[in-house]
């Protein structure tokens, strides 16, 4: 497969100068706070202090670097919060903030990147306080196992230093080098990327819209990233030998751009391990070690060829989508639990075709009205049709007959305010009503008195429509064996309820023949 270079635009041939201005100040209490905004680039941030601050940052710069001791306003004790001082020690201190920042026009001092807060929104300030942090604690969340959380911004930054290719500790303190970056990144199991919706703290940085590698990261089994632009994420695929759960969440528009980034690239492409038909002009490899999938959360509105490259997939999330029509399922062999709750779909047609060895299925929050595509997913043991549009008794019977269903969710749609709903839906499982769990709740044994009731009834409302017919023969099975029977005493009783006089008329027949079935109908079969 043909490799096409990356990289997220032009390389910086030389950073853009930094700038900060006092903007205006506020009064908090009884001392006056100077509002500075701070320009790198296209990115701004503001940051906040008092004259205090600026003199303690003084008296470290002149101990550390030796800066001309007077370059700082000095201190006023007599109408210091008076307007006029406060409107000229505004501009004397962004004079005394620029000074300093073309002084130090590559890699700013500790102590200034600090009060300008550099470590949260400026690249070099970001970089070396990630690498601090590692430095001090990275073995030791390495081998905790746990999940380390990490910013876009923070993953923004790293990218960016990494391609202007300079040295890797530009500000000479080893704790800030790089390479405990990256050292730490090749051995991580658990990543989580987690954006922000609107600008990032007190900056106009759009952490969603930012660009970021992650092929940094060699050893990756789970990764969960959200509120992220998925077309600006790069390097995932260098993944798939070993991640097993990935979270794309709040970021893509199409499952493509997740599963199959560089797909736009290639006319054709087929997934590795294929039997290739006809001209391709990319094999994929496949996320060979990948079992859980979720995607939810997105704009996706439909279920692409992408999900070839997933084979092992388990559990997929697509639920809070567009999903039209479930397609391209019959792909994912390994398929046993789906989820496509809150998404668009309207019509289950073939749906059987599409998950065969599906478990645990939920269709809440979509616009069905029918049932009838599921009545062939004969492992289903979980589903979900909460807030739908089932208006008709009569779709539960599509799922009536499936042999392993076990809990089943209705709630909220329009037949759930049938009066009886819960023993009217439990009768279309027939036998097994006792061992469904509907709604989140178990059945009673009062509702399974009732299903049998309406059972009884059902047989006897057969029972009516075969005497209705005077050429078909009624007969009752008793013990196996079948015994003819006109039953006209039934007919010649018609000024009676038929219901009544077709449970005298069993009742009477059995009596004869000395059979004693308690309860009555569940040993009673009719038949022509």
């Amino acid at each position: 497969m043909a490799t096409v270079a990356r990289s997220f635009g032009p390389e910086r041939e030389a950073e853009p100068a930094k700038e900060a201005r006092v903007v205006g100040s506020e009064l908090v209490d009884t001392y006056t706070v100077y509002i500075i905004q701070v320009t790198d680039g296209n990115h701004e941030w503001t940051v906040k202090h008092r004259y205090s601050d600026f003199h303690d940052l003084h008296e470290k710069l002149v101990a550390q670097k030796k800066i001309d001791k007077n370059l700082l306003p000095p201190k006023k004790i007599i109408g210091k919060n008076s307007r006029s001082l406060v409107e000229k020690r505004e501009k004397d201190l962004e004079v005394y903030l620029q000074t300093l920042l073309a002084t130090f026009p590559g890699v700013a001092p500790r102590v200034l990147a600090h009060f300008l807060h550099f470590q949260f929104y400026e690249i070099n300030g970001i970089t070396a306080a990630l690498a601090e942090e590692l430095f001090e604690k990275g073995e030791q969340l390495l081998g905790a196992g746990e999940v380390f959380v990490i910013r876009p911004l923070q993953l923004y930054a790293v990218t960016q230093q990494l391609q202007q290719g300079k040295p890797t500790c530009a500000s000479g303190d080893a704790k800030t080098d790089l390479g405990h970056i990256l050292d730490f990144t090749c051995r991580l199991k658990y990543l989580k990327v987690s954006g922000t919706e609107g600008p990032f703290g007190t900056s106009n940085i759009q952490e969603q819209l930012l660009p970021f590698d992650l092929s940094i990261f060699k050893s990756l089994h789970q990764v969960e990233i959200s509120h992220c632009d998925a077309k600006h994420i790069q390097g995932l695929v260098a993944s798939k030998p070993t991640l097993a759960t990935m979270s794309i969440r709040f970021a893509a528009t199409s499952m493509k751009e997740v599963l199959i980034p560089e797909a736009s690239e290639f006319d054709e492409w087929e997934p590795e391990g294929t039997a290739l038909e006809g001209p391709v002009t990319a094999v994929i490899p496949t996320w060979q070690a990948l079992t859980t999938l979720d995607l939810s959360h997105n704009s996706i509105s439909e279920i692409d060829e992408s999900v070839k490259l997933i084979p092992k997939i388990e559990f997929l999330d697509l639920s809070h989508n567009g999903v039209l029509v479930v397609d391209n399922l019959q792909h994912l062999y390994n398929l046993v639990h789906l989820d496509l709750s809150y998404n668009k779909l309207s019509s289950l047609k073939g749906v059987h075709t599409k998950l065969g060895n599906i478990k645990t299925l939920n269709l809440a929050g979509n616009l069905l009205e029918s049932l009838s595509g599921l009545h062939k997913l004969y492992s289903l043991v979980n589903l979900d049709l909460s807030n739908n549009k089932i208006e008709q008794m009569a779709e539960v019977g599509s799922i009536g007959s499936l042999p392993c269903l076990e809990h089943v969710l209705l709630l909220n749609n329009p037949l759930s305010i049938i009066p009886d709903y819960r023993t009217k839906v439990l009768a279309q499982f027939g036998e097994r009503a006792s061992e469904v769990c509907l709604d989140n709740t178990v059945t009673t044994e009062k509702e399974l008195d009732t299903v049998e009731v309406l059972k009884a009834i059902q047989k006897a409302k057969e029972v009516k429509s075969k005497l209705s017919n005077p050429e078909k023969k009624v007969g009752l099975c008793v013990g196996g064996v079948a015994v003819q029977s006109p039953l006209r005493k039934v007919q010649a009783g018609s000024q009676w309820n038929w219901a009544v006089g077709v449970f005298r008329a069993i009742d009477s027949w059995l009596h004869d023949l000395g059979q004693v079935t308690p309860p009555l109908f569940s040993s009673v079969r009719w038949e022509r």
